[in-house]
């Protein structure tokens, strides 16, 4: 009678809050991480307002092109900020409680922005699409509006396939275990603490991802076949190498990122054992591609390096090569 009272009694019980224990296994000596974390998104920061100021001030670089690289810019700025001051908190001042509204705002934030950041990808590769294939339509069909209709597409896609995934998280009944294995608030990780059933939770996540990534992945790859394709039928050696230096930058970036999201994935599903690996990996996943996205630009885009020298007064000594 009295078992059964104490279990009826937990299953009514909510809890209030969740604690985000930081990477697992290694909690000891977790804070170590946290200056090389702080680093690499101070990195991000920097180099992704670099690029805002520079796009907004150089007139050279308001093309389609850059416009779509200035909103990427934007979407890493905002995913390494939704989560990197709650990490950052953890490891320096053991901050670890987070309140439930706030943990499901995280997962909503880090899904849209995952999200919107595959759909840039796959807007910028359109453009180089119809540059290289289509280049005397180019002019009229990627224009400013064209960039602002794929802009708002995407936000739009993202804001609302997105909102189910926190609305049924917070459906979900938290009687017991509050500890989040994590520094972050992973939507698996906060229902796989649920009293109840969370088949539909699993489901819709699976389903996002492949309507998201998936289709985002397949048609980015299409478009760049079709480049190659194009590109390998030009008679002229400079040609060729011409056309594929216009989007050499932008294939690394898309490399990267779809290869880091396969990688998320594969050791989220075989990291039992080392659970360590697939946490930090997940965190590396949202702020390393805003710190590696300008510098593969900076590094491989002329117009981009002589715009960072003027914002950065040096464009005195700038030598167009």
């Amino acid at each position: 009678m009295d078992t059964t009272l104490s279990m009826t009694n937990s299953s009514r019980f909510q809890v209030s809050e969740f604690i985000l224990m930081g990477l697992p296994g290694i909690h000891e000596w977790q804070h170590w991480l946290s200056l090389p974390l702080a680093l690499i998104y101070i990195l991000a920061l920097g180099a992704n307002i670099l690029i805002l100021i520079t796009i907004q001030h150089e007139p050279s670089l308001h093309q389609p092109m850059y416009r779509l690289l200035g909103v990427l810019a934007i979407v890493d700025i905002s995913l390494a900020t939704t989560i990197m001051p709650k990490i950052l908190a953890i490891l320096w001042f053991d901050a670890k409680a987070i309140s439930l509204p706030e943990c499901f705002a995280q997962i909503y934030a880090i899904h849209s922005f995952m999200g919107m950041e595959s759909g840039i990808f796959l807007c910028m590769a359109v453009d180089r699409y119809v540059a290289i294939c289509y280049p005397l339509q180019y002019p009229a069909i990627v224009t400013e509006p064209f960039v602002i209709k794929a802009t708002l597409s995407m936000v739009l896609r993202n804001g609302l396939l997105t909102i189910p995934v926190p609305v049924l998280a917070a459906q979900r009944h938290y009687c017991s275990r509050n500890e989040i294995d994590h520094c972050l608030c992973s939507n698996l990780g906060v229902t796989s603490l649920a009293c109840d059933d969370i088949t539909i939770n699993r489901f819709y996540q699976l389903a996002l991802a492949w309507i998201m990534f998936g289709s985002d992945m397949g048609l980015v790859f299409a478009s760049y076949a079709l480049i190659i394709r194009s590109v390998l039928r030009l008679n002229s050696a400079e040609a060729t190498s011409k056309a594929l230096s216009t989007c050499s930058s932008h294939l690394i970036l898309i490399l990267f990122f779809y290869t880091a999201v396969i990688v998320v994935s594969v050791t989220q599903l075989a990291g039992r054992k080392v659970p360590v690996i697939p946490a930090l990996f997940n965190v590396l996943h949202s702020v390393m591609p805003p710190a590696f996205n300008p510098m593969v630009y900076a590094l491989r885009t002329q117009e981009l390096r002589v715009g960072f020298q003027k914002v950065l007064g040096l464009g005195a000594n700038v030598s167009r090569k």
